[in-house]
This record gives C-alpha cells, sequence and structure tokens, in this order.
C-alpha cells in the first residue's frame, strides 16, 4: 500500500504490415502506457500517423463541434452498438441541417441585439412623454435629454454664467433640459453638468412617436425571442434523435485517432517497428498473451526492464536487455537499414535469444544483463491502496503524483486526516451535516474528484460524530441536558471549555500525536533517502529524528523537574497526566533517559551541521521543536468551535449555574427556578415571546450554520497544512508520471 504497482518496461519489436494489428491489441488491452522514441537508434525515426489519421481527425473535430452546438450531454442518451456503413452520409446531414439551423439562430441573435439596442435608445423618450420632433432642430436654444438628479441638476445650471434661462421637463426617471445660452455661448448644458452624475441620451433616428416606436420594437424583440425559442427547439429535436449516433461516433473515431497517431511514439524504418512502453508487471503475461492471439509469432515481446524494490525499498531497474534484431550503423544508409530491418523482422520471427516470441525475459527481475534502452524513461506510479483509503489519492495528488521511487502517504492520510478533523470538531450534530453533505456531493459529481471530496466528507462527519459521543455533544449541548446521558461512553470525554483541565490534556496529547506523526514522516524520508546511501539518510533524516526525540525525551522527563510545568512531568496532584481527568500513571521519564534525550539531541544536532552546514543549524529550533508545538492549533480549533457552538446555545437558551458550580443551558428540561444562580436570560425566555422565540429560532440555526461552516474552513484547513506543511516535508517530493495507458473504455460503442 505504501508502495505504487510494480512496473515493467516492455518492447514489441515486428514488421511493419502487423503493426496496426499490434496497435489494435494493445489499445484494446488498455494496459501500456507507451514510451515516446528518443532518436536514439541510427536509421530509426518516429513513426507517421497511419492512413486516414487527417481524415478521421477532421471529422471528429466536426462531431465535437456538432456536440457543443447541440449542448449535447453524455448522460441525456446511453447509446450503444455499431455504426452501420452509413455514418458518413448521415453525419453530413446533420452537420448541414444543425449548421443552418446555427447560422439562422447567430442572424436571428443579431437582429435581436439591433432591435434590443434600439428599444433601449428609445425607452427613455417614450417615458418623457415628449415628441422627438420637439427636442430637436432650435438655434437659440440648447436641448439634453438624460438621467440624473434633478434637483443637482437644476443647481449646476443655475450657477452657470453662460445660461440665461432654461427649463426642465421630467417623466419618471428621464429628465430634459432646455437652456437659452448667453450671447455667442455653445453647449452651455454639457459645461454646466461636468462634474455630477448625469447621464445623456442620444436622440433615436426616427420620425415617429417614441412610445409607438418603442411598442414597435418590443413587439419585434418579442418576435425575434419567439423565433430563437423555434430555432432552440428544432435543435432540441435534432439532439434527441441523433444525440446517441453523435456520442457512438465520437467514441469511435477518438479511438480511431489514438490508433492512428500511435505510431508517432515508435521507432520505425521503412519495414519495422519498435514500440516500447510501462505495463503493471502483474499484466504482462496478459500482454503477450493478447499479442499472440492477435499476430501470432511475428512480434518479438520483451520485458526490458523490471522496476523493483531492493531491501531499502529503493527503485532498481533491471538492466536492459539487448535487442538481437538492434539495427546496425553502417556509412551507407539505405544498407543500414536494410541490414537493421532484416535483423528487426529476424526478431520478430525467430524470437531472438533473449526471450522469444513469448516474451521470457531471462533477465527478469534481476540486474545484470546488458544492453540499452532506447526510450529512456522513469516508470509511471500505479498507486495501490485499499478500497477507502483511495479517494484520500486526491489530497496527495493535489500536493503531487508520487514518484515511482517514492513511498505513497496516502494510507497515512486516510488514517490521520478524519481522526484529526473529528478531534476537532466532536460534534454528533455537525458531524451528521457533515456525512449529508459528502453524500450529497458524492450523488451530484460524476466526476471522480467529486466523489472523491464527497467520501472524503462522510468519513470526516464519521469521526466528528464519534468525537461528539465521547464528547457528549450535539449541537453544542450536552445529550445528558436531553436526557441522553445513559448512553455507553457518552461524555467519557471532555473539551474543556470549563474543566481547564482537559483542555491542558488535550494539548499535551496533541504534541504526542505530533511527534507520532512527524517520526512516521521522518522515518520515511529516512527510507526514501536510502536510495542514496545509508549515510545520505543519517545526514538528511537520522539527524532529525535524534535532535526531535532527543528534544522531547527530554521534555518529559524528571532531569531538571524543577524547571518544568508541573502538567508535564511529575506527582503533583495538580499534575493532569497523573492525576487530571484520566490517571494515565505517567509522573515522567527516569533522570537518565532524559540525559540520553539531551545527548542525542547534541548528536543530531551535529549531524545536522555535517549534512546541512549552517543553514541546517538555523533550522534545528523548527525542526525539533517549532513543527511539534505546530500540532496545537488543533486544540485551538477544538475549544474555538466548541466556545463558537457554546455562545450560539447561551444565546438562545440563556444559562444558569448548577449545584456543582457548572453553566447549565436553559432547557425545558432543567428548571431554573430551582437555582437562583441564573446568568443569562436567553432568548425563548425573553419577552414577548412572539418577537423573541423566532429571533431565537434564526439565531439558533443561522449560528450553527455559521460554525459548521467555519469548522470546515478551520479544522480542513489546519489539518491540511499539518499534513502537508509538517508532515510532508519530511520525507515527499512528488513530480511522479501519470500512468495514462494507451487504450480507452468503450462507454457508448461495442467493440
Amino acid at each position: 500500500m505504501l508502495r505504487p504497482d510494480q512496473m515493467s518496461k516492455v518492447s514489441v519489436t515486428g514488421s511493419k504490415g502487423v503493426m496496426p494489428s499490434v496497435i489494435e491489441t494493445i489499445h484494446e488491452l488498455n494496459l501500456v502506457h507507451l514510451s515516446d522514441y528518443d532518436g536514439s537508434w541510427a536509421d530509426f525515426d518516429n513513426g507517421n500517423p497511419i492512413e486516414g489519421a487527417e481524415e478521421a481527425s477532421e471529422k471528429l473535430v466536426t462531431v465535437r463541434a456538432l456536440e457543443s452546438t447541440l449542448g449535447l450531454d453524455p448522460e441525456e442518451a446511453e447509446p450503444s452498438g455499431r455504426l452501420d456503413d452509413e455514418w458518413e452520409a448521415r453525419l453530413e446531414g446533420i452537420r448541414t441541417r444543425v449548421n443552418e439551423l446555427d447560422d439562422q439562430r447567430g442572424e436571428v441573435r443579431e437582429q435581436l441585439r439591433l432591435v434590443s439596442e434600439r428599444l433601449d435608445r428609445v425607452e427613455p423618450f417614450a417615458e418623457l412623454g415628449i415628441d422627438l420632433d420637439l427636442l430637436t432642430g432650435y438655434d437659440t436654444v440648447e436641448v439634453l435629454v438624460g438621467s440624473g438628479s434633478l434637483a443637482t441638476a437644476e443647481e449646476a445650471l443655475s450657477e452657470s454664467d453662460e445660461i440665461r434661462a432654461y427649463e426642465t421637463f421630467t417623466g419618471g426617471d428621464v429628465v430634459a433640459i432646455v437652456a437659452a445660452p448667453a450671447d455667442g455661448a455653445t453647449g452651455v448644458i454639457d459645461d454646466a453638468l461636468v462634474g455630477i452624475e448625469f447621464s445623456r441620451y442620444e436622440l433615436p433616428d426616427t420620425d415617429r412617436s417614441p412610445d409607438v416606436y418603442a411598442e414597435e420594437l418590443a413587439q419585434k424583440r418579442r418576435e425575434l425571442e419567439a423565433e430563437i425559442d423555434d430555432i432552440d427547439a428544432k435543435l432540441g429535436r435534432v439532439r434527441i434523435d441523433e444525440g446517441g449516433f453523435l456520442l457512438r461516433l465520437e467514441e469511435e473515431l477518438t479511438i480511431e485517432v489514438q490508433r492512428a497517431e500511435a505510431p508517432l511514439q515508435f521507432a520505425t524504418s521503412q519495414r519495422a517497428f519498435v514500440a516500447e512502453g510501462w505495463i503493471p508487471s502483474e499484466h504482462y503475461d496478459d500482454l503477450v498473451a493478447a499479442l499472440t492471439d492477435a499476430v501470432g509469432e511475428s512480434v518479438e515481446i520483451e520485458e526490458l526492464e523490471r522496476a523493483d524494490y531492493d531491501r531499502h525499498g529503493a527503485p532498481t531497474h533491471a538492466a536492459p536487455v539487448p535487442h538481437e534484431g538492434g539495427p546496425a550503423v553502417d556509412t551507407d544508409e539505405e544498407d543500414a537499414d536494410a541490414e537493421a530491418d532484416a535483423d528487426a523482422q529476424k526478431a520478430a520471427t525467430d524470437g531472438g535469444t533473449s526471450g522469444g516470441s513469448n516474451g521470457k525475459h531471462a533477465a527478469g527481475a534481476s540486474a545484470g544483463a546488458g544492453g540499452a534502452v532506447t526510450m529512456d524513461d522513469e516508470p509511471p506510479t500505479v498507486l495501490d491502496n485499499i478500497d477507502p483509503a483511495r479517494p484520500f489519492e486526491l489530497m496527495v495528488k493535489m500536493v503531487s503524483q508520487p514518484k515511482y521511487s517514492e513511498l505513497d502517504p496516502t494510507l497515512l492520510v486516510f488514517l490521520t486526516f478524519p481522526f484529526a478533523f473529528g478531534f476537532m470538531i466532536g460534534d454528533i450534530g455537525y458531524g451528521i451535516l457533515y456525512m449529508a453533505m459528502g453524500w450529497g456531493c458524492w450523488k451530484i459529481f460524476d466526476s471522480d474528484a467529486g466523489k472523491a471530496i464527497g467520501t472524503i466528507g462522510i468519513w470526516a462527519g464519521a469521526f466528528t460524530v464519534l468525537f461528539g459521543y465521547l464528547y457528549d455533544d450535539l449541537f453544542g449541548m450536552h445529550m445528558e441536558y436531553l436526557g441522553l446521558g445513559w448512553l455507553p461512553l457518552a461524555g467519557s470525554l471532555n473539551k474543556g471549555l470549563q474543566l481547564t483541565d482537559w483542555a491542558v490534556l488535550w494539548m499535551v496529547l496533541a504534541i504526542g500525536f505530533g511527534l507520532i506523526h512527524l517520526n512516521i514522516g521522518l522515518i520515511l524520508g529516512f527510507v526514501n533517502e536510502l536510495s542514496h546511501g545509508l549515510k545520505a539518510a543519517i545526514y538528511e533524516k537520522g539527524s532529525w529524528i535524534l535532535a526531535m526525540n532527543g528534544l522531547f525525551i527530554w521534555i518529559f522527563s524528571t532531569h531538571m523537574i524543577e524547571y518544568k510545568p508541573e502538567f508535564l512531568v511529575g506527582t503533583s496532584s495538580e499534575t493532569v497526566l497523573y492525576a487530571g481527568p484520566y490517571n494515565l500513571g505517567f509522573e515522567g521519564l527516569p533522570e537518565v533517559v532524559g540525559i540520553l534525550g539531551l545527548v542525542a539531541l547534541g548528536i543530531g544536532v551535529v549531524l545536522v551541521g555535517i549534512g546541512e552546514g549552517v543553514a541546517g543549524l538555523f533550522e534545528t529550533p523548527a525542526w525539533a521543536f517549532g513543527h511539534v508545538l505546530s500540532y496545537l492549533r488543533m486544540v485551538a480549533v477544538l475549544l474555538a468551535k466548541g466556545g463558537m457552538a457554546f455562545a450560539v446555545n447561551l444565546l438562545v437558551f440563556g444559562a444558569y449555574s448548577n449545584e456543582e458550580g457548572y453553566t447549565v443551558f436553559n432547557l425545558p428540561t432543567y428548571d431554573v427556578g430551582a437555582y437562583e444562580t441564573q446568568e443569562f436570560v436567553g432568548l425563548v425566555h425573553a419577552d414577548p415571546l412572539w418577537i423573541t422565540i423566532p429571533l431565537a429560532i434564526f439565531v439558533f440555526v443561522f449560528g450553527h450554520i455559521l460554525v459548521l461552516l467555519l469548522g470546515i474552513t478551520a479544522a480542513g484547513i489546519q489539518m491540511l497544512r499539518l499534513e502537508y506543511v509538517e508532515f510532508f516535508q519530511k520525507f515527499y517530493e512528488g513530480g511522479g508520471e501519470e500512468y495514462e495507458p494507451f487504450g480507452k473504455e468503450r462507454t457508448h460503442t461495442a467493440d
């Protein structure tokens, strides 16, 4: 689970005559991640697309364009079966019909745009109620129509020295201004309105009454909109009638184009080809069997190398197998090519000496064979996780795809993220809602990412319910208040909002969780670094393991106990770990162990200095101490979210102090009259009830929704930070290649 699926580099060699059959077989198998030929063989070049690739690509573009125009959703049709022999004529008919309708729709939309613009220009004048011929054609006065504050406009006009007199007319929000300028002045209205908000309307080009013209344009717009609806309905019928056919055709053409363009990744000469790629090792025999069934003894299949792991977990590639029929270099290009073709054909017919037609590579997974791999690349990564953990691969890939040589942290994220999220929120009500939100996300989204997010939400909600049960919290209220306190283990834990010993305990245990989490990360990093040698692993990761653990061993020891807080070590009755909410029986590590911790810290710091220099020494406080303390943010979120829910309930129900002195919400199951220490009167107990009860409902619902959403951001983001920054930083680099097998799963067509 921490390692990806083992991959094998395979090679398929044969004559060009069988290349189409080989491509079709590999495509249908959908297992081989093809490698690009790097041009390293003399007289072998990257192949050319198979005949018909360009025509198929053009038709595929046409089909996808039609699907886009029709707004075709694959979910609307569930086509199956084969394409008939008349599909090209049918496609041309659909293309012609759809293009005609689309062109008509484009023309009508352009007409609609022009009509709408004209209507927008004339509507203000229709609202004003003045004929257009009365607003133009004057020599001694200026006229302007627009919208803005009438009082502000009149004030500006009054203050203008260039205006002898003016008059304003209004209709709705539209203002018409007629002004007589002073002798020789022009543009006086525009000058007067500079600096104020006033929009000017251009006079429509028509001799008809504005209201009549506006009604005509409105009617024309309705007709054009109806025409567009009619065209959309016709396109909808085409979508219903031909959608299945287009989906089948797109899938078939996509497969045809993929197959036709596959030789671009091959090494080819005039007569032969060599194709290489990666396949999960467990499926190598499936590849051999499929190709043997398809072309018999006409190809040479070799397992060039198997990406294996030695005892340290580092990747080791089996040495490449020499191609018995590998091309020869000759000064005469034609003779060299002929010789290479002959050799390649020989390998394809007699099986060669390194594997035969069955592709049984003598070297297998061990090193030692000679030769050269022509297409040198790293194996792609195929993550191998248990089913419950697979949705959490999304969280890992958000950083980067793991390298084949790296340990995959998905399982560890699965084990820690929901647990920590539930610990921080810990409420049955919120947990149920988180699970409902996750289920809704899983149902709504069809993508793998959407379903992964939904599943992660369900897991996080489940742990939130679990911790809520242990905390005895239901929307911030104890189940005991609701008569459910008899349930086993309910309320066996406490968030620490009132019993502060619990909060201190959570702080100590959060540090313990951080130490475990970070140690796992450093150990994984140590294993990864072993690929560079034991010395490198010790300097890079072993030094930090010693420094961090040595420091905290000393902190939790009785060495120099007089300088340490009692909640960490000691036997005082106030010591949380010994006599707090739970008697953990821990009085501190022995003094000698603390001294050994200091020694380990010193050795770790020295190794850091040797391995990373002065820069590493400056990072020691952060790596050895600060990163561990960063896990205290979990306790901060726990207390903050608990406090917010407490505040919401306090506003709604009010509270009083019970006989033990703890704050209790004034719920109907409690009699506030039994106590004289009422602390706060909630909305449900205030007057007048006809106002306070609806307000209480609003505050309760809105307040808890707010806490719910903030819980997602706070707990989710904080734990993601701990995973990505603190944990991944210790071992994870990423940058691996995604496994993309050559092939396509058929969903709309039959093979």
